[in-house]
């Protein structure tokens, strides 16, 4: 069973769509690349040639209308010489960045096999824990600061292009900077041009539950042998302008010092409850029609335990959520405790952007083809059965299957006219230390900030440090998410400016500032299409099939629902991974089974 798996419109160079990852220099480069889609006004109609008398084309559109309102600032020191250019790096060319005070808008360690350990780099994790998760998936603790070996690995595994065509695409290896920084602690944007190999921005902010649906699919499929992940170490609460941590486990709740013996009594009662709350309908069906806010007042905890509980365990809304949303946010949560840490997450090394090339890896393995920089122009259908029977790619060239699957920002104006979108809101800061400070400063946090307006939604904030491969050395990479009411920056600078200080030169001379340092920023809008339903499109063949770019939750249960519902349907494989002319499905060890029952 022959089938097309249809993803960006435009000559990407790289994997993943929204779902990438970049360095630095490539992030510029896709916000330059960005730059120059939005300006793309004539339509390539040569393709309308290639239609038959019996045929008729559903023209699919050529920009990619999922990325707005583009801004970008730096704050660090712009001593930026023509020659700076990336360590290790082939190409020069830079998208512009602006100056803090003049913007630019540019809107015109592996999990195992069923039978086999967790590598996860670098996690602490407490020997008491241990016996709650499976044997078969027992945890392997590496050494953490054993980096040189990860970044071999990294250079052989497959990037994100950055050469151009005419030149090699030789991996050559990042040279150490071993020149002294002109003044403590200062960084500077030539620092961060030269270190940009060490970073690998997300487009999308996202952590794995590690009793998700994704965390099972990559163990079954063996997808987990070409990825490796850490744990997530704190969680953390913003409440009365400071931030805090949050006690997750029972060894947390019992050594915490900011809560008192009762309160610690209390949460612990209340978790226990949530772990089994099916067990006990009279305690939460007379409030199954009010808010999990309200349903916490009436459980005598107390406006902490309330604040910790709803924001930082449970993650929900104040006020959209219902009692049973909550309860089942929170068992899930303490339900994924303990299985690979102290946390309930995980986060994959060098990015979210790993999952996709490691799902093209697997494709590959089993014939699959993917093809960069090559983008398609129409669908061909045939007028007698009204189904999809080709594509005619910018070359001209007609290709045949029976299945098509495309994605969302593929389809035209004319074909989306009845669909509403969602938007998301992003933001990707690099600063210079921690939003708390702690003995380590190899922390993964992830923090929620309650929104301050009616009608404005709570924004998520993930920092990552540099032993997620994901930032040089004395930086973290902030990712801020939330859906969107406004633009990006209405939403989420306010956060920004409650967690954060601009970087200046005289409070670097003078003294030391409490809040961390904000030497880069990026914000954008996203699409979600994840809602839509397929009935919204206008006159699409039956044998095509949509997939949506990503959601804006926390985890990545959406895209897997996805690709259950897509084999349920008994057509062929997930947005990631596939065979040409023959349908089968991933099962353990990377062998083949024809029936749709796995995932």
């Amino acid at each position: 069973m022959s089938f097309a798996r249809i993803g960006k419109p435009s000559l990407r160079s790289y994997y993943g769509g929204n779902w990438a990852s970049f360095s630095f220099s490539g992030l510029l480069s896709w916000l330059k690349e960005h730059q120059e889609n939005s300006n793309i006004l004539s339509e390539c109609s040569a393709w309308q040639e290639k239609i038959l008398e019996n045929e008729e084309a559903i023209a699919l559109s050529r920009r990619d209308k999922t990325i707005q309102h583009v801004e970008v600032f730096c704050y660090a020191s712009q001593d930026l010489d023509e020659d700076v250019e990336e360590a290790g790096a082939l190409q020069k060319n830079h998208a512009s960045v602006t100056s803090a005070k003049s913007t630019e808008a540019a809107d015109s360690a592996c999990l195992p096999t069923e039978d086999e350990s967790l590598s996860t780099a670098s996690c602490e994790i407490p020997t008491e824990q241990t016996p709650r998760s499976d044997p078969k998936n027992a945890l392997e603790v590496n050494d953490v600061e054993t980096t040189g070996e990860k970044e071999n690995r990294r250079d052989d595994k497959t990037c994100v292009p950055s050469t151009s065509e005419e030149e090699t695409s030789e991996n050559v290896p990042i040279a150490e900077d071993t020149a002294e920084q002109p003044k403590k602690n200062r960084i500077t944007y030539s620092q961060i041009i030269k270190e940009g190999r060490r970073f690998n921005i997300d487009l999308v902010s996202k952590l794995l539950y590690s009793r998700g649906l994704l965390i099972d699919l990559l163990i079954k499929s063996n997808v987990s042998r070409y990825a490796e992940f850490k744990n997530i170490t704190r969680i953390l609460a913003f409440r009365e302008g400071r931030v805090e941590q949050v006690p997750c486990s029972r060894a947390d709740v019992f050594n915490s010092k900011q809560l008192t013996m009762v309160e610690k009594r209390m949460l612990m009662k209340f978790l226990t409850f949530c772990m089994d709350y099916e067990e006990y309908p009279d305690e939460y069906k007379a409030y199954e029609e009010i808010s999990f806010s309200e349903y916490l007042k009436t459980q005598k905890l107390t406006p902490n335990l309330q604040y910790f509980v709803l924001h930082s365990i449970a993650m929900t809304s104040e006020t959209a959520s219902s009692t049973i949303d909550g309860l089942k946010a929170t068992q899930n949560f303490l339900h994924c405790l303990g299985r690979y840490g102290n946390t309930p997450f995980l986060f994959p090394l060098y990015g979210q952007g790993e999952l996709p090339q490691c799902f093209c890896r697997m494709c590959a393995v089993f014939g699959g083809i993917y093809c960069l920089r090559h983008s398609v122009q129409c669908l061909v259908v045939d007028k007698e059965s009204g189904k999809c029977k080709a594509i005619i790619d910018h070359f001209g060239q007609r290709i045949i299957a029976k299945h098509f699957i495309v994605e969302d920002s593929y389809f035209s104006e004319n074909t989306c006219s009845r669909v509403q979108y969602r938007q998301i809101s992003r933001a990707v800061l690099v600063t210079d230390k921690s939003v708390l400070k702690s003995n380590s400063d190899q922390q993964i946090s992830i923090l929620t900030v309650p929104a301050d307006e009616p009608g404005a939604f709570a924004v998520r904030v993930i920092e990552l440090c540099s032993s997620t491969m994901t930032c040089m050395k004395g930086t973290y990479l902030v990712h801020l998410t939330c859906t969107s009411s406004k633009t990006a920056r209405e939403d989420l600078e306010p956060v920004v400016q409650k967690l954060f200080t601009p970087y200046t030169e005289t409070e670097i001379e003078n003294e030391e500032v409490e809040k961390p340092r904000l030497l880069w920023a990026l914000y954008f809008n996203m699409r979600d299409s994840s809602d839509v339903s397929r009935n919204s499109y206008n006159d699409l063949p039956s044998n095509v099939y949509v997939c949506s770019g990503p959601d804006c939750g926390l985890g990545n249960d959406n895209a897997v629902k996805q690709v259950r519902l897509l084999v349920f349907l008994g057509f062929v494989l997930s947005r990631w991974c596939g065979r040409e002319s023959e349908l089968f499905f991933p099962l353990e060890g990377g062998k083949r089974d024809k029936k749709a029952s796995l995932i």
